[in-house]
């Protein structure tokens, strides 16, 4: 890593139907973000439009985009413009019936640095994902930029230990999680507490063991589901946590933010060493970890 400290931002907002208006909300809290002093900006999953997934509808897929296309045109001269990276994510067509949940990486030079296409696809009650998304096929690979190698993952991702220990080990220095999550307007407030609990704990626990600084961005707002059903309600709450899982910023359930910290670089490596997780581990003895159970 070339700095000792890292200024990173996220922009959490709603989105709607309107594909201009969404973007505007994101370039406005990009230009504020960078006006704080990020160099690294994160933005919410599939930022364009509305979660599109709560039904099946072939018409979406008329919302895909090529990569590189429009969005990271934009992104990519805004990049340039401001000198830093961003990080969008995007419903890329890549080929005719193949399309995928991407993260796009803008480097400082305006430049596509690399995508990262989601890997674990759900299929659950108003998360029709696999309908719309093939899985990922670029494996877990981190993307260089001139500020930081970024393991940028997706969504869904974000439950799986393997996903982040994978992309630490491939020489990650961040782990940034585009995100759209949020309840069932019909469960009850202790559910919907248990839930954002397991959301923050499972995401900041990938920080401290791979003692790695976490980057989520998630949407904020109430979407209706176009089928009739409930509707999700998006429960915002984007953070930034250090590589011991210390909360250094973080966004209000039920509201647009644009978050902004300073990471130490250094601290990856002073917790590395107090806490040597990678030396201790075990890999002659995970074998079973590429089975789908244990018998």
């Amino acid at each position: 890593m070339t700095t000792k400290s890292l200024t990173v931002g996220l922009v959490q907002h709603a989105c709607t139907e309107d594909r201009e208006r969404n973007l505007d909300v994101s370039v406005q809290g990009i230009r504020e973000a960078a006006a704080r002093g990020a160099r690294l900006v994160l933005l919410p999953e599939l930022h364009t439009g509305v979660y599109f997934c709560q039904t099946e509808d072939t018409a979406r897929f008329d919302q895909a985009e090529p990569v590189p296309g429009p969005s990271t045109e934009l992104l990519g001269n805004l990049a340039r413009e401001l000198g830093i990276t961003i990080v969008g994510s995007l419903f890329e067509k890549r080929a005719p019936g193949i399309y995928h949940n991407t993260a796009v990486i803008l480097d400082p030079a305006g430049r596509l640095a690399g995508r990262y296409r989601k890997m674990h696809i759900p299929d659950d009650p108003g998360y029709y994902e696999k309908f719309y998304f093939t899985p990922g096929d670029l494996g877990f690979a981190p993307v260089r930029t001139p500020d930081a190698t970024l393991g940028v993952l997706v969504c869904w991702d974000q439950w799986y230990p393997e996903a982040a220990r994978l992309m630490a080990l491939h020489g990650a220095d961040l782990l940034l999680y585009p995100t759209a999550i949020g309840w069932d307007p019909r469960d009850d407030e202790p559910e919907r507490t248990r839930q954002r609990d397991a959301w923050r704990t499972v995401q900041r626990a990938h920080a401290i063991a791979n003692g790695l600084p976490v980057l989520v961005c998630n949407r904020t707002g109430f979407e209706p589901d176009p089928g009739g059903g409930a509707g999700i309600r998006f429960w915002g709450s984007s953070f930034i946590a250090g590589p011991q899982g210390e909360v250094l910023a973080e966004a209000p359930v039920d509201a647009p933010a644009v978050l902004v910290a300073e990471i130490d670089r250094r601290r990856s490596e002073d917790v590395r060493r107090i806490w040597p997780f990678f030396r201790d581990r075990r890999i002659d003895a995970y074998d079973d970890l590429l089975k789908r159970y244990g018998d």
